[in-house]
């Protein structure tokens, strides 16, 4: 049974909320077991990464990578079997940009099965990588 869009947006609301605050058993059951996300290449934490766990293990490489002190999340639009969500990265580092994306998200069976992050520039996140590997040197 295919999905609304309004519950396609829901669904998004409701995952963002369970990874924002940790709780990883409850993403793992909104995702498909062969979930996968997949982070372009040219970005610190370029790859594909699978399975119900991959946003856990996706989450914890970013936040070891950089230090987010804000998500900004614009707008999320849906259709079909998709949703797309606007948002950006705040650093700690205030010298930094926000870091501009948005998320794809791909649904089947009334679970999420896919997403694929769209950064405007990648040049900002790396940038934000280099600047925490700096302050823990």
């Amino acid at each position: 049974m295919a999905m609304t869009a309004d519950q396609m947006i829901q669904f998004v609301d409701d995952l963002y909320a369970a990874t924002g605050t940790g709780d990883w058993d409850k993403a793992a059951s909104m995702l498909t077991d062969d979930f996968v996300v997949t982070e372009a290449p040219g970005l610190p934490m370029e790859g594909v990464y699978t399975g119900r766990n991959a946003l856990k293990e996706l989450y914890v490489k970013v936040m070891g990578l950089v230090d987010v002190v804000g998500l900004n999340r614009v707008e999320t639009t849906a259709g079909k079997d998709h949703a797309v969500t606007i948002l950006s990265f705040q650093f700690a580092d205030p010298s930094l940009p926000p870091a501009e994306l948005c998320e794809l998200f791909r649904f089947r069976d009334g679970k999420c099965c896919e997403i694929k992050p769209f950064y405007f520039d990648h040049a900002v996140f790396r940038a934000a990588a280099e600047a925490k590997q700096r302050a823990t040197a």
